[in-house]
């Protein structure tokens, strides 16, 4: 990889390097880029994805519950404009 290319991704990683590190990062960076190359030349598994291991979403069915009204549990506390009140925070 050319100094050049070495030096974008270094100010773009807020890096600074001196010359040497920029010969022996860009020779790092080819390297990188060689193996990934090879990934690309791997043959594709038939009918996986990112995960070998099928997910599926599993939901709860609703069950009917009790249901209170909320003007009835409020009537009995402190509030204030329907709000509980707590105590004071110091």
């Amino acid at each position: 990889m050319d100094k050049e290319t070495v030096k974008k991704v270094a100010k773009t990683a807020h890096i600074a390097l001196s010359d040497e590190e920029l010969e022996r990062y860009g020779k790092d960076l080819s390297e990188i880029l060689d193996y990934f190359k090879i990934l690309d030349e791997a043959p594709e598994g038939e009918g996986f994805g990112v995960n070998p291991v099928e997910i599926a979403d599993v939901l709860r069915e609703d069950e009917p519950g009790i249901f209170y009204d909320p003007y009835e549990l409020l009537k009995d506390m402190k509030t204030y404009e329907n709000y509980v009140r707590g105590p004071r925070l110091l």
